[in-house]
């Protein structure tokens, strides 16, 4: 028999994951064309052409033996110190390699950043709506998951709450922008008086209280806004950081965690979390996708095309009577439920095959999330659908 641990994880099974197949279910009966998938957040946008002539370059100038073969478990030293000349030159911070943990992704990030930080029963604080898979890796090292209630006017970290809920078991804090599912970007007030009462609890406290800034989102911003670093905000902070998003390369699994020098015992720390990436594990990052990284630092993918599926899709929800607030970063739309059961309003959209996710995965229930990583031609066809649900609801 399983774990008594997996049996839990088995029931609570990604909802995402689940209306993806659902949508692969759907494209059999009706095809592919007629089937509006907003379900997944797998990124629509090709690659820069950086990616594949790095790939090209690695593979035929670089010794086969060393490209492919075992390195530290915190990465190739000369990928990593590129990378943290990169950070420093963009926003003027003073980090070295041995600030730079590469990962598989933000994912194996977290684990191992969660894996060194706490200890049974320790609480580690999201703020609602968050990315569903936070509760699956703080349960998986014995932490506690302690929730903030969404702001509802503007998805901002609610901060009154947040001072009240921090206390002696607090062990870490995670916050994520541009927010996966609302894309909200946290304004640099926030997280001025976030990190604040941060440092306030710390001393009352006199312990240690984590900042975890999961950033896979962080190119993916618009009409000019600025995501703030948030290492010079706070000392003991973790920068999880994926290149699934901005290089459209999720599968790749391939991305770093950032520990400042400024972290508290930041060298015990850097041990800790390079043995956690061997002991989950994962051992090191995929070899030949870190030596392919330095290539592409100052690539991204086109945004503007996100920037178009945002547009068109938001004029489409509003036009229609749905509500949302218009994001200002990743690729979701956040749309209230017009009824007070939004799994029974995504079960109504599937009648007219749309697919969204129901946001009590989220933290915050009597919401959607509709992800818009996906073709402009699916979101124009998908109007007339929107247009018949709206009908049905409102009528």
């Amino acid at each position: 028999m399983i774990s008594e641990k997996m049996k839990k994880l088995v029931k609570n099974n990604s909802v995402i994951r689940e209306m993806f197949e659902e949508g692969k279910k759907l494209e059999k009966i009706y095809g592919k064309e007629n089937v509006f998938d907003f379900s997944l957040g797998n990124p629509s946008v090709p690659a820069p052409k950086e990616v594949k002539d790095a790939i090209l370059e690695v593979i035929e100038k670089e010794d086969s033996t060393f490209v492919h073969g075992y390195m530290s478990n915190s990465g190739y030293e000369d990928v990593r110190e590129t990378i943290a000349n990169s950070i420093n030159k963009k926003y003027l911070t003073k980090f070295n390699y041995k600030n730079i943990i590469m990962t598989v992704g933000a994912a194996s990030g977290l684990n191992i950043v969660l894996k060194s930080i706490l200890n049974p029963h320790n609480e580690v604080i999201v703020f609602a709506p968050y990315f569903s898979e936070y509760n699956n890796y703080i349960q998986n090292y014995d932490g506690e998951v302690q929730t903030v209630s969404p702001n509802l006017e503007t998805f901002e970290p609610n901060l009154k709450e947040f001072e009240e809920k921090i206390n002696e078991n607090t062990k870490a804090v995670i916050i994520n922008t541009p927010n996966n599912p609302t894309g909200v970007v946290y304004s640099e007030d926030t997280i001025i008086k976030l990190t604040d009462i941060m440092k306030k609890k710390e001393k009352q406290y006199n312990t240690q209280i984590y900042l975890i800034s999961d950033e896979p989102y962080r190119e993916i911003v618009y009409d000019g806004i600025e995501v703030p670093y948030v290492t010079k905000y706070y000392d003991n902070t973790f920068v999880v950081y994926s290149y699934s998003k901005s290089l459209s390369l999720p599968g790749e699994r391939i991305g770093y965690v950032v520990i400042p020098d400024e972290l508290k015992d930041s060298e015990e720390m850097i041990e800790a979390v390079t043995i956690a990436n061997r002991i989950i594990g994962c051992v090191n990052a995929p070899s030949l996708i870190q030596r392919v990284i330095p290539y592409c630092l100052n690539s991204t993918v086109d945004i503007e095309a996100y920037n178009k599926n945002r547009n068109l899709l938001y004029k489409i929800i509003t036009e229609n009577k749905f509500k949302c607030i218009k994001p200002q970063g990743a690729f979701y739309l956040f749309v209230k439920s017009p009824i007070k059961d939004e799994k029974e309003f995504c079960n109504i959209a599937k009648k007219y095959n749309l697919l969204f996710v129901p946001a009590t995965s989220f933290g915050c229930s009597g919401y959607v999330r509709i992800a818009y990583c996906v073709s402009y031609e699916m979101i124009e066809k998908s109007e007339e659908a929107f247009k018949k649900l709206s009908e049905e609801i409102y009528e």
